[in-house]
């Protein structure tokens, strides 16, 4: 009995040891594969990136030769004309509208061949004054042909900042101008006729008229000083000075009722047109006249 236990245990011994051996050897081949199997994959999937991008390359080269040839198959865009010529009339439209919406404040026009021709009525205080004219052609980019605007109104400055963005602005922007220029003209001009008894000298004036000097008599019971003003329009859309120095002559100091009566008329011309302002000391002399009378 004993030598078949002993060959029994020996062939259980060998029969482990052989299977060890085979799973050892499986390991190992698997380990071997696993890199290999990984590199494989590794490479379809580099070859599948080329491709893909090969064909993206294609694609845009197709894209672009298609757009080129639409490009040089189509004439100077008949619709693109069609378009900008109906851009251009919905302007003129719209210029039209505008000259109908503020005829009350002295626009007015009328179409021409090239666009429509603008007239600017200025007026200050009801009073009808001076008008000028636009000649717009209206075309892309819109442009002046002719106008009767002063040089020293800045119709560049207005036309550069409104005129191909904004013909509404641009319009009443000038006006603006316009009518602040020819009120401070008025006022002069009013002051000179109508109250040259009060001047000592000419008036002095630049051509935009928003620089005033002159020198001027004001009395107070009974006597009467000189007084030199000083008006500044700084600016030059407004009718009423934005500075006004008001000085005396020869006096060293004032009296204490003359300095409010200089402090008061510096706060007139700043509120007041001019001509009214002068108005009210002819009025004050008139009062002063029948108080002695009676």
């Amino acid at each position: 009995m004993e030598p078949a236990n002993t060959l029994s245990q020996e062939g259980e011994s060998k029969g482990g040891v052989l299977a060890h051996l085979e799973r050892l050897q499986t390991r190992s081949r698997k380990k071997f594969q696993e890199p290999q199997g990984a590199q494989a994959a590794e490479s379809a999937l580099g070859s599948k990136i080329v491709k893909l991008r090969s064909l993206r390359d294609k694609l845009r080269a197709e894209v672009k030769h298609r757009q080129a040839r639409v490009e040089a198959s189509v004439e100077p865009d008949q619709t693109f004309e069609v378009s900008e010529q109906e851009v251009l009339e919905r302007k003129r439209e719209n210029v039209k509208a505008i000259l109908q919406a503020y005829h009350f404040i002295g626009l007015s026009g009328k179409l021409t061949g090239r666009g429509v021709c603008v007239c600017i009525n200025t007026a200050f205080e009801g009073n009808l004054l001076d008008s000028y004219f636009v000649d717009l052609v209206i075309q892309k980019p819109l442009r002046i042909h002719h106008h009767s605007i002063p040089v020293f109104i800045p119709l560049e400055e207005i036309s550069a900042k409104y005129l191909q963005t904004n013909i509404q602005r641009f319009l009443f922007s000038l006006c603006e101008y316009l009518n602040a220029y020819s009120g401070r003209k008025y006022q002069a001009d009013r002051l000179q006729s109508d109250f040259a008894a009060f001047l000592a000298g000419p008036l002095q004036r630049n051509s935009l008229c928003n620089l005033l000097s002159f020198t001027y008599k004001a009395e107070l019971s009974g006597q009467s000083f000189m007084f030199c003003a000083r008006l500044q329009y700084k600016d030059i859309t407004r009718t009423l000075p934005t500075d006004v120095t008001v000085t005396y002559q020869g006096m060293d100091a004032l009296s204490t009722s003359w300095e409010e009566q200089r402090a008061s008329h510096e706060n007139l011309f700043c509120t007041k047109p001019l001509h009214q302002v002068f108005a009210s000391f002819a009025r004050r002399e008139e009062k002063l006249d029948m108080s002695l009378i009676y």
